[in-house]
Formats: C-alpha cells, structure tokens, sequence
C-alpha cells in the first residue's frame, strides 16, 4: 500500500509540470481564477522590473527599451516539456500583437544558450530571450507576483506594473489574447 501511495505523489508531482503550484490564496488581494491565472486590478499591481543582460544568442537586452508598452514575459526552458508544448502559442500571440505596441521577451532556466537558441528556431520564435542561468531575472518578480514553477508568464501593462501571471501547462492562445486585451484596456 505503501508503494501505491508513493507512485500516486510521485505521479500527481510529474503531471503538476515543471515545477510550483498556482499559489491559490496566498497572497491578500490577488484574484486567482483557480488555474494558475492571476489577474490584479489596476490600483493593486506593484511595479515590474526592468530586465536588462545577455541574450541567447549572444546579444545585450533590457526591458526599459519597451517602456510605455506592454511587455509579456515568459520563463521557459528546452528541457521543460510543458514549455515546449505552449511554445506554439506564445509564437501565434507574439505575432498576432507584433505591431500593437506588445513586445514579447523570453527568459530561458537553467538551459544553455545554444540548445535554448537552437529550440526557439525550431519552433520559429522570433521575439529574444535571455539567458538567465542563475535565475536572477527570474528572482526580480519576487516583489510582485513571483514564479510558482516554469513556465510561468507575466503580463506587465503600459504603466510598467505586473498585471498578469500564468502559471498553466495548458495555456491557450485565446486565453493570452484575452488577457492581453484586458491590460491593454486597463491602462488605456
């Protein structure tokens, strides 16, 4: 029985995806839908930070060159196969706002860059991400709405304010859309 019991955690661990938890509930004032969607109202969102290093291939980059848009930022990894799999949509969304002022940026864990590289061409990314082998990008959320597991994406509105995290391994490209949508609308 006891081995049942410990093949149904180790089970329900590996379809919870790469890591963390929708953090329901943890956090005073924060609506959280129950599917790892987090959306703040305008007077509650805290600002986002200012993403500034190297790229995964091999470029400089910060986040202050977007100030005044909405930025979506998106921590993945080639090694996290609920990544790999909202990949597709990341791309579909990224290019269905790429000329209404939304810039999309990725920050690749724990993955070298050339495989990180090699991944975003595969899957026909064109938008940049960091690489951020320490996780120190990934940290700077820390003080708004931080990372419940990978992926995780954040919606940060005109305003530089985290409006948005998605923690969801089955993310879709209406739901982006929508959620887009809605901070646009909130800080127009």
């Amino acid at each position: 029985m006891k081995r049942f019991a410990a093949l149904v955690v180790a089970t329900a661990l590996l379809v919870a995806g790469c890591g963390g938890s929708s953090g329901s509930g943890d956090t005073a004032g924060y609506v959280d839908s129950g599917t790892g969607i987090t959306v703040l109202p305008a007077a509650d969102r805290e600002p986002g930070p200012v993403l500034s290093g190297e790229t995964i291939d091999g470029g400089e980059l910060t986040t202050a060159d977007w100030a005044g848009q909405v930025v979506v930022v998106n921590v993945w990894g080639p090694w996290c196969a609920p990544c790999r799999k909202e990949m597709p949509v990341l791309k579909e969304v990224s290019e269905q706002y790429a000329d209404q002022g939304v810039q999309f940026v990725g920050v690749v864990n724990r993955a070298k860059s050339d495989t990180s590289q090699a991944f975003a061409e595969k899957v026909g990314i064109e938008y940049p991400s960091f690489a951020d082998q320490g996780g120190k990008l990934e940290l700077k959320f820390n003080d708004s709405l931080p990372t419940v597991g990978i992926p995780t994406t954040w919606i940060i509105d005109a305003e530089g304010r985290v409006a948005v995290r998605i923690a969801i391994n089955d993310l879709t490209a209406a739901t982006l859309a929508g959620l887009i949508d809605d901070v646009k609308a909130s800080t127009a």
